[in-house]
């Protein structure tokens, strides 16, 4: 079998076990919560003590990857850790395994009549290319949380809605307009167009939030080939000391909150107070440049879901006392 297909299954079945020995659910609340019939969770019940998973402590495969989840849970204080395994050979292959992870996530928690907004990127790209059909959920819409990049169809933010829509069978809605201007002006005349500002109205209102966790340096790092930005306003920004990351095109200093007021006024999409209150915000990431970009968006509140892999979500833990110390 895929070890990735075997590690999902895994997932599950852990899953079930926990809600129903420690949580001490009945197999119809553990129905509903996770998306299943009652019979599959008998059935998986079942499996699980047949294959000497239920002793006196859970033996799942892959446990200390579900213990890693729940400590990092306790540390960073957010609502749910999907961490994979490090079984990728390739930063491409990583990405493809937590697409695969949090597209799973996405699914269990699409109901009808969701709304769906997104950003752009490799992270996303991994989730879109990952997803399947939602079961039964009807009414679907998807939606960008801020504009488009020319010249990159594959990770543009408006490109990954439509295939996203195609996907899920959901009404797909594009924001024409880029996701950071020239100026602050042009910004403020771009979403007053009744068209920009109709498509942010609907993102506003989403049900799920998704988007990468951007890094901000080195210089290669991908930020800079999303946003367009000029060279000179690149070196600015890594030069910035304050600067950690981003989230939609917005810079996060260490503590999660908005370093750059200036850059702020010429980004086009969701503020980071409007991305708060979206009830489910789901971030992408991996790698050791998103280590400190993860603990900013954690701190400053706007990630509920983080979907990584073992190597970074260690890394996190190593070093986010540190940086809370700050």
């Amino acid at each position: 079998m895929d070890p990735y297909q075997d590690f999902e299954f895994a997932r599950l079945i852990s899953s079930v076990l926990t809600l129903y020995y420690f949580e001490e659910l009945s197999q119809y609340q553990i129905a509903e919560q996770l998306g299943l019939s009652t019979t599959k969770v008998n059935r998986l019940l079942k499996q699980a003590k047949q294959q000497g998973m239920v002793e006196i402590v859970l033996r799942t495969p892959f446990q200390t990857i579900f213990n890693l989840e729940q400590q990092f849970q306790k540390v960073t204080g957010i609502k749910k850790a999907i961490i994979v395994p490090g079984l990728a050979e390739s930063p491409e292959a990583t990405y493809q395994q937590i697409g695969r992870a949090a597209a799973n996530y996405l699914l269990e928690q699409i109901r009808d009549g969701d709304t769906i907004c997104l950003g752009g990127g490799n992270g996303v790209r991994s989730v879109v290319q990952n997803v399947g059909e939602p079961g039964n959920a009807a009414n679907l819409r998807v939606v960008p949380a801020l504009g488009g990049v020319q010249g990159r169809y594959e990770t543009d933010v408006n490109n990954l809605a439509a295939e996203l829509a195609q996907r899920i069978g959901a009404q797909s809605y594009a924001l024409h307009a880029p996701a950071i201007t020239d100026s602050a002006e042009e910004r403020d005349n771009l979403v007053q167009l009744r068209q920009v500002k109709e498509v942010l109205d609907i993102a506003r209102n989403a049900q799920i939030a998704i988007f990468g966790i951007g890094a901000i340096r080195p210089e290669t790092a991908s930020f800079f080939q999303f946003t367009s930005l000029r060279n000179d306003e690149a070196k600015q920004l890594i030069s910035e000391e304050q600067n950690s990351g981003e989230i939609l095109a917005h810079i996060l200093d260490s503590s999660g909150q908005l370093s750059n007021p200036a850059y702020e006024q010429r980004v086009v999409g969701l503020g980071l107070q409007e991305l708060d209150a979206i009830p489910l915000s789901i971030g992408i990431a991996t790698s050791e440049q998103k280590v400190m970009p993860v603990i900013a968006s954690i701190r400053g509140g706007h990630v509920k879901v983080l979907v990584t892999d073992e190597k970074t979500a260690r890394a996190v833990l190593d070093q986010y006392q540190k940086v809370e110390n700050i």
